[in-house]
């Protein structure tokens, strides 16, 4: 009898609590789904407007937000590539017998130019940030230098290429011709 009471209180229980979680679930839906104009008066707006200019803006924010996200994506991938290629540099030169073995000197002068190559992007990405561009990426190759940039409204000119690819040119020693300006729109 004993146990009866029991499971009869803990199943009471329970149907409140999962009552008690829908109603706070219906209560928040009807919450987010209030249309702004419920709150404000209809003959004081504009309602097409008012609606075409939500929408606008909230596609402008979506288009931002994404420009935003795709430099980070690419940052973040860059830097995990980079940090399991000095993971695997730091494992050949603990792992070398001799401090001067070939494959540990190998390791150590790939390890510095790593180092120097993300100093050298983090330093000009910077520096384009600085000349007023949303944002940007640099990526350096062997032979070339890819800078993506977030473009103005208007598009880049051959004014902003030019800056662009003389920032590069003075910080580097790489040439015009080795060069890529990459606009993102």
């Amino acid at each position: 009898m004993n146990t009866w009471k029991r499971n009869a209180v803990i199943a009471t229980v329970l149907l409140f609590v999962c009552a008690g979680i829908y109603l706070n679930w219906s209560h928040q839906q009807k919450a987010l789904n209030t249309d702004l104009t419920d709150t404000l008066p209809v003959d004081a707006l504009n309602q097409q407007s008012y609606q075409q200019t939500l929408l606008n803006t909230a596609q402008e924010d979506a288009e931002v937000s994404s420009m935003e996200d795709s430099f980070a994506g690419i940052r973040l991938s860059r830097q995990q590539s980079r940090e399991s290629a000095i993971e695997l540099l730091q494992e050949t030169i603990s792992y070398a017998s001799d401090e001067a073995s070939a494959d540990a000197s190998s390791a150590k002068m790939q390890l510095e130019q790593m180092v120097q190559t993300a100093l050298m992007e983090a330093q000009i990405e910077s520096m384009v940030i600085a000349k007023g561009y949303a944002d940007c990426v640099v990526y350096f190759s062997d032979e070339l230098v890819s800078v993506a940039v977030a473009a103005p409204q208007d598009g880049l000119k051959d004014a902003d290429v030019a800056v662009l690819a003389d920032l590069v040119t003075s910080q580097t020693d790489y040439d015009m011709s080795s060069i890529r300006i990459i606009e993102v729109s």
